[in-house]
């Protein structure tokens, strides 16, 4: 009995750095805008707080680095966590896109001003929406996953509507890419994701 207590701790636990990875991804921006004097929430991407030659790019990739490890770490137990013996193929998914995250930020920084110039920086935009799509459709399967699961299907629901709400907004952002209004559309675009990124694990959280 007692080693399984621990196994429900552990997952508690995992839940919490889950819970604590958008905290972190909102905190990077909200400081990093603070900190760059010229820099505009509406006009600038977030990913243009650690691209090359960025004034605070150690410090906005530490942060980002750390929100992805958080989340990935809070999905090795996710499908522990969902006790339903359901498919594991939507935590997997998770799993991927939480790696690739850690890639992005370590690897495939924007150009100098934000620009996607050079193969790396185009690379950044292609990374950036695979792990978007992966993330939404991890969240459908959840949604198949959870719909009739007993105490679960509320969360079910919400997770689909997440997974519509965020597609839209992510083709919405592709559309206005080039537009004045790029940085607003992302932040509006990431929302339905890091409020996913919160609530799911608070619902592991809960029910462990």
């Amino acid at each position: 009995m007692h080693g399984h207590g621990f196994k429900m701790n552990f997952i508690q636990i995992l839940a919490i750095c889950g819970m604590l990875s958008p905290i972190f991804y909102t905190l990077m921006w909200i400081i990093g805008g603070k900190l760059q004097s010229d820099y505009s929430h509406i006009r600038h991407d977030i990913s243009s707080l650690f691209a090359v030659g960025a004034p605070n790019k150690r410090l906005m990739q530490t942060f980002i680095i750390i929100s992805s490890v958080l989340l990935f770490l809070f999905y090795l137990g996710l499908h522990e966590g969902l006790k339903d013996g359901g498919s594991i193929i939507g935590p997997y998914l998770f799993i991927l896109a939480s790696i690739l995250g850690v890639f992005i930020a370590f690897f495939f920084p924007l150009d100098e001003g934000g620009e996607m110039t050079t193969w790396r920086g185009k690379m950044h935009l292609i990374l950036v929406i695979i792990m978007g799509i992966l993330t939404i459709v991890g969240m459908i399967l959840l949604w198949f996953r959870l719909k009739d699961v007993t105490g679960w299907s509320t969360f079910a629901n919400y997770s689909l509507v997440s997974a519509i709400v965020a597609l839209i907004l992510l083709i919405i952002s592709g559309i206005f890419i080039e537009s004045n209004y790029r940085g607003l559309l992302e932040r509006l675009g990431v929302t339905p994701f890091q409020l996913f990124y919160f609530v799911l694990p608070l619902m592991i959280f809960l029910n462990n």
